[in-house]
């Protein structure tokens, strides 16, 4: 006789509420009290687990990440690196989708940190979000140093950059555009990837005015 499957813990009720909620809406607030409610827990308990908003708010959001490339690019070694990389920044430029998914994607993000002042729980969710980006850009590159693939150098500089670069073509998928928009964005992809992965020489003090 197959037994029935387990039912999730605490832990995971709690994460799986929070996924869904992000997953129904990216700028939901991510409250404490929101998710417990959500998961059908006491606040107590989800703090057992995750003793600040931020813990929670990391946790879930990687896991979100990880779902989203269950085959990341940057282990493809058919490709070359700066292949990889390009095909791994593709991947989080089709997360928004293009035209009027992209204008929706905009749009709440507007509605939700540029509009009016954001709240704390906002603007947390959305640094959770923007860190997590950030970082998968960072273990990218990561990788393509310790192969030896790519100079070594200044790692966040480079992945502040490339999600600079990111975050601009997303909004641009929002915006009236003239023209095949694919192949300029295919170029400027190009450029950034090849502008972090030349010789890099970080910046000193004295490069940068006042």
């Amino acid at each position: 006789m197959v037994s029935p499957p387990a039912e999730p813990g605490t832990r995971d009720k709690i994460l799986i509420a929070a996924a869904t909620m992000l997953g129904e809406d990216p700028t939901a607030r991510l409250s404490v009290r929101a998710v417990a409610a959500r998961a059908q827990v006491s606040t107590g308990s989800l703090r057992h687990f995750f003793p600040t908003q931020r813990s929670l708010l990391d946790t879930v959001v990687a896991g979100i990440y990880d779902v989203d490339l269950p085959d990341d690019p940057i282990d493809d070694h058919a490709r070359t690196p700066t292949e990889r990389l390009i095909a791994g920044l593709r991947l989080m430029l089709a997360h928004v989708g293009a035209g009027d998914r992209a204008r929706q994607h905009w749009g709440a993000l507007y509605e939700a940190y540029v509009a009016s002042t954001p709240s704390d729980d906002e603007a947390a969710t959305y640094l959770a979000l923007e860190r997590m980006g950030r970082h998968r850009i960072e273990r990218w590159l990561a990788t393509l140093i310790e192969e030896g693939a790519i100079p070594a150098g200044e790692i966040e500089q480079r992945a502040r950059f490339l999600t600079t670069v990111v975050s601009g073509l997303m909004t641009e998928r929002a915006l009236p555009a003239e023209g095949v928009q694919v192949e300029s964005e295919a170029a400027a992809l190009r450029l950034a990837v090849h502008a972090v992965t030349s010789a890099w020489t970080q910046a000193s003090t004295s490069d940068v005015a006042p």
